[in-house]
């Protein structure tokens, strides 16, 4: 007799005008296992999971619950069928509590029972090894009780199948080691959990199974305990990938950045960095390490020029040159001043890229005030262009093909590629590697390596801890817009980063 699966794909397709995001999936997952899927950006993961939420509907193809085929045409019906999806971008009201949001938007008769609610939920809570108060306002919670919320909400639904996605981008080690307790309990209670993720090394520690999806195919499906990193990656990729970043020890390392006493506040009047202090060396790579909104993207908009500045002093100091001071300077002034500072903002079409120009006008962008009068060089830009399209194996028609239409992963090679190809003395990155896949990363890495062979002061902001280790010399730990620790990248561990995430007042190491 032929097994029921849990959840099963049969030739599932997904098109959106002439882009073909699934082409006959064939999967299934079975009760009890937790599933990783794994993919480059723009595989169509999250496209094939947003069907089997219902925020999608396929083309072509079935898609069967428990051996029965459905018909998903809404999150509605999705949990119908006991199917619930977390999304990495949390849906709750701020103002309302964890149980206010977990009830809100249910279909029960007669007056809403808050208390039966609170009590379910602590029900729940105990079953799985949750730790959540249901009577705690949401703009009070950390970012993993958010998440906490979310899932029970879907729980207490009656989801049998929970589809996450990314869901330890923005966790500390130890909430990512207690979401896995979780994960394993809600296993053993036969649940499904299909996690949409790029980390291998949470896939190799979590999972039950990995199916592996690119360019729109599903590749194969492979048990976890037989399989390893390299050959996870070579599925993905569809060629062998050397997974290493070539970091050698600073030589001779001389200050270029001083920070001293920063205090910045947003346009409420919120305190978003208080009295943050740090110098950042040439021929180094100082890494950026918190929990979201800790201040990481005002520190670096506030060096470049793009934020007022309360107080606090931000000097540079060029090679052979008198130190400048960059506080009350536009970014234009600074750059008319001779400091050479490039910097990949979070907001790539928002602050990096005009989205209508195509490569060759974006990297114009950066030497246009030469030109004279109308009269702009354009052979630079375009060798430019032609560069990084081939170094960074951009995917676009053309170099002049408007830049807003292409993925975000390819965005980004375009905005990085440009500003490493500045030669800058100080060069800022936030999330740099952000929706790029696992290939693209690593050669991003290894560029910034460069850099700081070359002596330039690389500021790296970057959210994997895994990477933060291995690429950076020292790590600045920020929490609640302080400066919570300085550590040594090469001896410090996940767990003391961790922690220092999450209090003021670790250990300093320079």
């Amino acid at each position: 007799m032929e097994s029921v699966h849990a959840v099963e794909f049969k030739g599932v397709t997904k098109r959106f005008g002439h882009n073909t995001a699934n082409d006959h999936i064939d999967l299934y997952v079975d009760k009890g296992v937790i599933m990783a899927l794994l993919g480059e950006n723009g595989s169509g993961k999250t496209t094939l999971m947003n069907m089997l939420a219902g925020i999608y509907a396929p083309d072509e193809g079935q898609i069967f619950v428990d051996g029965r085929e459905v018909s998903i045409t809404s999150p509605k019906v999705a949990f119908d069928h006991h199917i619930g999806m977390i999304h990495q971008h949390f849906r709750l009201v701020d103002v309302f509590t964890a149980a206010e949001n977990i009830v809100l938007g249910l279909e029960e008769k007669g007056r809403l029972d808050l208390k039966a609610a609170s009590k379910r939920i602590k029900e729940i809570s105990a079953k799985y090894g949750f730790d959540i108060d249901p009577d705690k306002k949401v703009y009070e919670m950390s970012v993993s009780e958010k998440q906490t919320v979310e899932i029970i909400k879907v729980l207490y639904r009656g989801a049998d199948i929970l589809i996450l996605d990314e869901p330890t981008a923005v966790l500390t080690p130890q909430e990512i080691e207690k979401l896995f307790k979780v994960m394993k309990a809600m296993r053993a209670d036969g649940k499904v959990i299909i996690i949409i993720t790029h980390k291998l090394n949470e896939v190799m520690e979590v999972s039950d199974v990995v199916a592996v999806l690119r360019k729109g195919h599903h590749i194969k499906t492979v048990r976890t305990a037989q399989t390893t990193p390299a050959e996870l990656t070579e599925l993905m990729v569809g060629r062998k990938v050397a997974l290493n970043i070539d970091r050698k020890e600073p030589v001779d390392p001389k200050p270029r950045l001083t920070i001293a006493e920063l205090t910045v506040r947003d346009g409420d009047g919120i305190k978003k960095l208080d009295n943050v202090g740090f110098i950042a060396f040439g021929g180094e790579i100082l890494g950026i390490a918190g929990i979201a909104g800790s201040g990481q993207k005002e520190l670096l908009e506030a060096i470049a020029g793009l934020r007022e500045i309360e107080s606090g002093t931000i000097v540079y100091t060029p090679e052979g040159r008198h130190p400048e001071q960059l506080v009350g300077k536009s970014p234009m002034a600074i750059k008319e001043a001779g400091v050479a500072m490039a910097f990949v903002p979070e907001d790539r079409l928002g602050m990096g890229l005009v989205g209508g120009m195509g490569m060759t006008g974006n990297m114009m962008l950066r030497s246009w005030t030469a030109g004279k009068g109308i009269f702009v060089d354009r052979k630079a830009p375009e060798k430019l262009a032609a560069d990084v399209l081939a170094d960074l194996e951009v995917v676009t028609p053309g170099v002049d093909y408007p830049v807003r239409k292409l993925s975000g992963g390819n965005v980004q090679k375009v905005l990085v590629g440009r500003e490493i190809a500045s030669a800058p003395s100080v060069l800022m990155t936030a999330y740099a590697v952000r929706g790029l896949d696992i290939n693209t990363s690593y050669t991003i890495y290894n560029l910034l390596c460069q850099q700081k062979e070359k002596g330039v002061a690389v500021i790296f902001v970057g959210e994997d801890l895994d990477v933060l280790l291995e690429l950076c010399d020292r790590i600045l730990v920020l929490c609640g817009g302080q400066v919570s620790g300085i550590v040594d990248a090469r001896t410090t561990t996940k767990e003391e980063v961790g922690l220092l995430m999450t209090s003021v007042g670790g250990k300093e190491a320079n």
